[in-house]
């Protein structure tokens, strides 16, 4: 019997096989999203330490993430309104070789201050840091359409990198330590004064604190972060010509199932010919849907989308979520910790940007739809966010200084309010990305917003009306 031709909706719904060396270097690709940020933000410890910011750094550097959004929006709008020019391929080598650059030029300039404003301000590092953020927030509009070049299972690789882009600078941050509490030493100092021709030495005594070295300098953990951004780029540049990984790219009608075709100009375009939801594009011979075409709108009808009340709702819960998370509570971060400690304020960053790809592990294998339980997770990590922001604004004297106790709960909030928040996130965005493009649109937007506007909000009660005060240990 002759052997029956596979035709291409069965060979579209095989399973792709897997290249092991594909998948591992899409992940290496992956790790490069947000691991610049994410190792900034974990190293802040010992960086507030010796910036003349002080604890104010933080808040510097949130309202910097957030300009950096010019960047996705750019390549957005040049991608809506001149689509063939905006390459995906170009702008990844763009802004990987600025992100390699960036944290090359970290371990020299770092410590450079310059005197604006009447004050001193560590230029260097929050311009590097607005290049960095500029990078990172490109690579969310960039990356992942680059991945529609790939089959489903690379895509999952691709997630798997990019939260370990978050956990791998958390576990150097913790092998790096802080070099403990700082300690009070009490030294003098002996001026010599003439009076009447006679010499007089006048001793002065002053508390100072000091503080141990860590494990290894900051120098050395941002060429870690150089290390892996060159890592990323080199990723990049193997999936795109190395031999094994151009056989894993898939074909034109694979893609449209991604809503994405590759081509020689882009990497990638929009498929105008794809099947939409709840379109009825006919078939080229004739002016009746095809019976593909009549299935997907069969399953349009039946179902049932969110209804506009809990569709405010979740926009609503997002921005709040977010302002929070990406806003108001890193930029009070140091204030709410410092005051127990360096040790404290090291657990609570780095367990705490652990805790996000954790959520979002759990949140995969453990889905919810629940309206309610998204209500109550957010209420909940605002009532954490609420004990962190009175501690905040006790510093430098909170509740329960100098105790064990302190201590814990202060780290246990941290991560618990960015473990609740990351979940809640990471529900609402499954649920708008089943209603489709424009819902997705409208969540990105008050995300943005809400992170926005948290973070303009709490810079100015931090450093123009300021409600937070930072404190000399050795004073309490």
């Amino acid at each position: 019997m002759p052997k029956e031709e596979k035709t291409e909706d069965s060979a579209m719904t095989e399973k792709p096989r897997i290249s092991i060396p594909v998948y591992l270097i899409v992940c290496l690709f992956g790790v490069g999203s947000w691991i610049a940020i994410n190792g900034l933000w974990v190293e802040l410890p010992i960086i507030v330490q010796q910036a003349p910011e002080g604890w104010s750094l933080p808040s510097y550097l949130a309202v910097i993430i957030q300009l950096a959004n010019i960047g996705p929006i750019a390549v957005t709008l040049g991608s809506v309104f001149a689509p063939r020019r905006v390459s995906t391929k170009v702008v990844i080598y763009a802004i990987v070789t600025v992100g390699t650059i960036s944290c090359m030029f970290l371990p020299f300039f770092w410590k450079h201050t310059s005197f604006l404003a009447g004050a001193n301000h560590s230029t260097a590092l929050l311009t590097l840091t607005f290049l960095l953020a500029f990078v990172d927030c490109t690579s969310s509009v960039t990356f992942l359409p680059f991945m529609a070049l790939f089959s489903a299972p690379y895509l999952t690789s691709f997630f798997i990198g990019e939260g370990m882009s978050g956990l791998l600078p958390s576990l150097v941050a913790l092998g790096q330590g802080v070099g403990g509490n700082p300690e009070c030493h009490n030294v003098s100092y002996v001026n010599s004064t003439v009076v009447n021709g006679t010499v007089r030495n006048i001793t002065e005594y002053h508390n100072i604190y000091v503080t141990k070295d860590p494990n290894f300098p900051v120098e050395d953990f941002f060429w870690f972060l150089f290390t892996m951004m060159l890592v990323c780029g080199l990723a990049f540049v193997m999936l795109n010509y190395l031999p094994v990984a151009r056989k894993e790219h898939i074909s034109i009608a694979k893609a449209s199932v991604y809503k994405a075709v590759p081509n020689d100009e882009n990497g990638y375009s929009t498929c105008g010919d794809c099947i939409e939801m709840g379109s009825t594009k006919t078939d080229s011979s004739s002016n009746t849907p095809t019976s593909s075409e009549r299935d997907v709108d069969v399953l349009v009808t039946k179902k049932k989308g969110l209804l506009r009340g809990d569709y405010i709702y979740l926009l609503c819960v997002q921005a709040w979520v977010n302002a929070l998370s990406n806003g108001v509570l890193p930029s009070i971060q140091s204030y709410s910790c410092l005051p127990y400690g360096n040790t404290a304020y090291h657990l609570a960053v780095t367990l705490a940007n652990m805790a996000n790809p954790l959520a979002c592990f759990i949140s995969f294998f453990l889905p919810t739809k629940s309206f309610l339980l998204v209500g109550v997770l957010s209420l909940a990590g605002t009532a954490v966010g609420a004990y962190i922001l009175a501690l905040a604004a006790m510093s430098p004297t909170p509740v329960l200084l100098g105790t064990g106790g302190g201590v814990f709960l202060v780290i246990f909030a941290w991560i618990s309010v960015v473990g609740l928040f990351s979940y809640v996130k990471v529900t609402i965005g499954s649920i708008f990305r089943e209603e489709g493009q424009r819902a997705l649109l409208w969540c990105g937007a008050v995300m943005q917003a809400g992170s926005c506007v948290g973070a303009i909000v709490t810079f100015l009660f931090v450093n123009v009306f300021p409600m937070f005060q930072q404190n000399d240990p050795c004073d309490l």
